[in-house]
């Protein structure tokens, strides 16, 4: 298995932990915030990463460096385990002006409630869901303390809108359609429709079901979004943690995580085909539609 070794800080003001915008992700992840994170050159102590990177990324000194924790956690790289080894420190800035640059497009001080308002990278959330209250611990009872980050980021998708997802084939491969269905937060029906997408397997038709149901989502100007499919695999493949090494349809895969970041929080989660009508029917609606339409074109021009 493969290892990196990170140096990651902790800059706190008051109830508020600062987080930063990468400019780019590395190519297969998108843009994300992260805890401010770098690698340790060789030859130098993890204290004296910290240090660096602050200066190099964000061109301000630190005043004060303590080290906290340090934590281990098994992560998915591209189509294989990466193991993580992040060396974390409490730190004080010098100056309170920051310039980001390098890597790094734009910082912003966030509560815990706040930071279900963006796509967090999965090193930094990880971080934070292993050292949990510790972060922003307090005496004060009415601060809140940090929970985990992927909770909070689910529950803020959870109390949006639902987007259920269906897609299917006659003969696997065989004639595919795909479905959805969508209700707002309020729990009425906001839209449902589906498409015959030709020839393809079950599971091509389900990734291509989750695709249609993103860009309906965004054309409906969605931001909080909980997408549900009866399949499984996609879904733990969406959520990381299972890897995508199937050509057929890791190129739909990659164009799902790239509409990820037009929507505040998102969620994906599995349900049992009878939890999944609606989204089905619309499947099946459009497969037989398009086998009633070839039919009635046959019966014309003979």
């Amino acid at each position: 298995m493969k290892q990196r070794i990170r140096v990651v800080g902790i800059v706190r003001t008051d109830d508020k932990i600062l987080m930063l915008k990468k400019i780019k992700g590395r190519a297969e992840e998108l843009p994300d915030w992260e805890l401010p994170t770098g690698k340790i050159r060789f030859g130098e102590q993890p204290e004296e990463a910290m240090a660096r990177v602050v200066y190099d990324f964000l061109g301000v000194d630190v005043s004060e460096i303590k080290l906290f924790d340090v934590v281990t956690f098994v992560g998915i790289a591209g189509s294989s385990q990466l193991g993580n080894l992040f060396v974390i420190y409490k730190i004080k800035l010098a100056n309170e002006v920051l310039t980001p640059k390098e890597v790094y497009s734009e910082y912003k001080y966030l509560r815990n409630e706040e930071l279900a308002a963006i796509r967090i990278n999965e090193s930094s959330i990880s971080v934070l869901e292993v050292l949990g209250g510790k972060i922003l611990g307090t005496s004060d009872a009415n601060v809140p303390r940090l929970s985990s980050i992927a909770e909070v980021m689910a529950r803020s998708a959870v109390d949006g809108a639902t987007v259920y997802v269906d897609g299917g084939s006659k003969g696997n491969p065989g004639p595919a359609a795909i479905g959805y269905y969508i209700i707002g937060e309020n729990g009425q029906e906001i839209k449902r429709g589906g498409e015959f997408i030709g020839f393809a397997t079950s599971r091509v038709a389900e990734y291509y079901a989750l695709k249609e149901g993103c860009e309906q989502a965004i054309e409906l100007g969605l931001k909080r979004v909980k997408f549900v499919s009866d399949n499984l695999m996609m879904v733990n493949q969406m959520k990381g943690i299972y890897p995508v090494k199937s050509m057929d349809f890791l190129p739909i895969h990659q164009d799902i995580k790239n509409m990820l970041p037009n929507f505040e929080a998102v969620t994906f989660v599995h349900v049992k085909r009878d939890q999944n009508q609606q989204a089905d029917a619309e499947a099946n609606k459009a497969l037989v539609g398009h086998f009633s339409r070839k039919s009635n074109n046959l019966n014309q021009t003979f």
